[in-house]
């Protein structure tokens, strides 16, 4: 049984949730395309503002920043949970990781229309356990570059997510950390409905090739 958080600390709770959500909300693929001259991109590809995306138009150097930005605002908002609640850290941790995911999928600034939670996603998993965190972008990497296709390697990544969150921190799925896990897999294989579509159909594209 885990304890319940205490009614005092809920405000905190909450002034976390909204200050991890402003944090994950930032969409700095979209900046970077625009300031570094690559156009909206919400107009290119698949339409996502996340790195994957960026590559599109062909400009590395703005995707690499994109994948570092977006996976350290996960990482930001985790450290500002921690940082802030000296009392029930844990859950402070999960909730921050969790609405920084929200916030880059459905950012208020974009009408709700973001990216899919796999940079951002897997920024928060390095910061509740670096382990988990290495090891899923381990998976990521090698899986995409096994098959030349990003979505297979960021599906893997979020399908061990929770299971190596569960195993490295005792054993307890319905733990706050490990649970946080298991609602940002569920979060990032919900946003990649359409990836997993075309991944039984054959028809997902390749890192590399320009999606029409």
């Amino acid at each position: 049984m885990h304890d319940a958080v205490p009614a005092f600390a809920l405000p905190l709770l909450a002034a976390i949730a909204l200050l991890s959500y402003g944090i994950g909300s930032v969409p700095f693929g979209l900046l970077l395309a625009q300031f570094g001259g690559a156009g909206d991109i919400r107009r290119i590809g698949s339409g996502n503002i996340g790195a994957t995306n960026v590559l599109r138009t062909g400009r590395r150097g703005l995707a690499a920043a994109t994948l570092l930005l977006d996976g350290a605002k996960g990482a930001f908002a985790v450290a500002c949970g921690f940082i802030l609640s000296p009392f029930h850290t844990e859950q402070a941790m999960a909730v921050a990781a969790i609405f920084a995911v929200l916030g880059h999928c459905f950012p208020v600034w974009l009408k709700f229309h973001g990216g899919k939670g796999v940079a951002t996603g897997l920024g928060a998993a390095l910061a509740l356990d670096w382990r988990v965190g290495l090891a899923c972008c381990a998976i990521w990497l090698a899986v995409a570059r096994l098959t030349r296709i990003s979505s297979a390697g960021a599906l893997s990544a979020f399908v061990a997510l929770p299971v190596l969150l569960t195993l490295l921190n005792g054993g307890d799925p319905g733990a706050p950390i490990p649970l946080a896990g298991l609602l940002i897999a569920v979060l990032a294989l919900a946003r990649h409905h359409g990836n997993i579509r075309r991944l039984l159909s054959g028809a997902e594209p390749r890192i590399g090739r320009k999606t029409p």
